[in-house]
């Protein structure tokens, strides 16, 4: 018995003790952080459909760069004051560096509301590219409700002081984007050979084509980028 109890010490006394650590479970894994999403703003600016009657035009408004010219223009938006204006000019006889139609009111001038204060580009970071919406006016504070949807760039409109005339070029406050195919259409369309005065004359559209309705819509899906608002 004695023999047994001292080979079994020998044997245990031969056996390489095993590291406490070895008997254990391994250490959880760290948690791997989940990859941060940049987070998105969302295009709060407001969209407008012409319905007219060669189709709708979508436009986007630039209400924070421009605040006072969109104001001006959601407010006949809003109070279906824009129901029946009409698009009523074509500078088709000026070439193809200088493409606009011309919208507004060419009814009742009740329906216009006082005019506005001027927004230069240079003053809202805008500026008159193809597709523009731009507002008309003759003199700078002297806009109501005429509009123009630009079909080519007109760099010329943009505010300059090397300019001559007031040098204050012509306000931007948003821009098409959908339906640029109707305004083509509106451009297109028979012009008066007789109608207009000075350098309107040979401009008007005959029949004008009336905005049915105006009223403010989602932010389409896949609305462009656009150019309006100038690369810094």
């Amino acid at each position: 018995m004695l023999t047994i109890i001292l080979s079994a010490l020998a044997l245990a006394a031969q056996t390489p003790a095993v590291p406490p650590s070895a008997t254990q479970l391994p250490p959880a894994p760290q948690p791997v952080p989940a990859p941060v999403s940049p987070v998105v703003q969302a295009d709060a600016r407001p969209y407008v459909a012409l319905v007219t009657d060669l189709g709708t035009i979508t436009v986007r408004v630039e209400d924070k760069r421009a605040p006072v010219t969109a104001a001006n223009f959601l407010r006949y938006v809003d109070t279906k004051r824009m129901d029946g204006f009409q698009f009523y000019r074509s500078t088709k006889s000026w070439g193809p560096a200088s493409q606009l139609i011309q919208a507004g009111n060419r009814g009742d001038a009740r329906k216009n509301f006082a005019a506005i204060a001027h927004e230069p580009t240079t003053a809202t970071g805008l500026t008159n590219c193809k597709g523009a919406m731009v507002m008309a006016r003759l003199a700078p504070g002297d806009a109501t409700t005429d509009f123009f949807l630009l079909l080519s760039d007109i760099p010329g409109f943009d505010a300059d002081p090397a300019q001559s005339g007031d040098n204050a070029g012509f306000a931007v406050f948003g821009e098409i984007v959908g339906g640029a195919d109707v305004a083509e259409k509106i451009f297109a369309a028979p012009i008066s050979p007789t109608a207009g005065e000075g350098v309107m004359q040979g401009q008007m559209l005959e029949p004008m084509v009336t905005i049915k309705t105006a009223r403010r819509v989602p932010a389409p899906a896949d609305a462009p980028q656009g150019c309006v608002v100038k690369a810094q």
